[in-house]
């Protein structure tokens, strides 16, 4: 956190990744600015807001709806944002315990959350988004998965140790086991995008109906 009272805490990790993860939004989002309502980005798990604020920044015909259980975290995305026309005042939403806005929304985008945080909350994630978002629009997840028939490197195995020695609840995710999730929400199948550092971005789109079980 910068000191004299300022409430921008800092990730090291947003500013690798935001310029590769740009170029999958890209093609998600657009460019350009847009007539009529601002499409609606909820952006969950939204940490420090360095991404809020670049993305945003990117993407002024989108309206990003910042979110984030912690209120630290929360000062520090108003901090971020601050000025911005087309941000909101960040959201407290926990995924794991909802409850998720209604909708509709056009996107929601979840950025390195499902490995530091327990299962319960990419669950939650899945379901949350699947009921507010509008047909055919997307969820977009960043960060390290186990994928069948992908051998995982040594550094996500390790990180993975790493992790659950921290918190067992935590840990490296098969995307499988979204696959299967978001099916139920509603989803169709992942789409995957490899991005550097061993970590991909996978687009989960709204449309087919959710089982009875959801």
């Amino acid at each position: 956190m910068s000191g004299g009272g300022d409430a921008r805490l800092h990730a090291p990790a947003t500013l690798r990744n935001r310029e590769p993860l740009a170029g999958v939004l890209d093609g998600l989002l657009g460019r350009g600015a847009a007539g009529g309502p601002a499409p609606v980005l909820l952006e969950v798990a939204a940490g420090s807001g360095e991404h809020a604020a670049f993305f945003a920044a990117r993407y002024p015909a989108w309206e990003w709806w910042p979110s984030d259980p912690s209120a630290e975290a929360r000062a520090s995305i108003a901090a971020w944002t601050a000025g911005l026309p087309n941000v909101r005042p960040p959201l407290a939403l926990d995924a794991a315990a909802g409850p998720f806005p209604t909708g509709p929304l056009d996107a929601v985008l979840c950025v390195n959350m499902a490995h530091i945080a327990p299962w319960a909350a990419t669950e939650g994630l899945v379901r949350g988004a699947g009921a507010a978002l509008r047909a055919g629009a997307p969820l977009v997840l960043y960060g390290p998965w186990l994928r069948a028939g992908v051998e995982t490197a040594a550094s996500n195995l390790a990180f993975d140790a790493a992790l659950r020695a921290r918190d067992g609840r935590w840990g490296l995710r098969s995307l499988d086991a979204l696959a299967a999730v978001g099916a139920a929400a509603g989803f169709g199948p992942p789409a995957v995008t490899e991005l550097p550092a061993n970590n991909v971005a996978v687009v989960l789109r709204a449309g087919a109906q959710p089982s009875s079980s959801r």
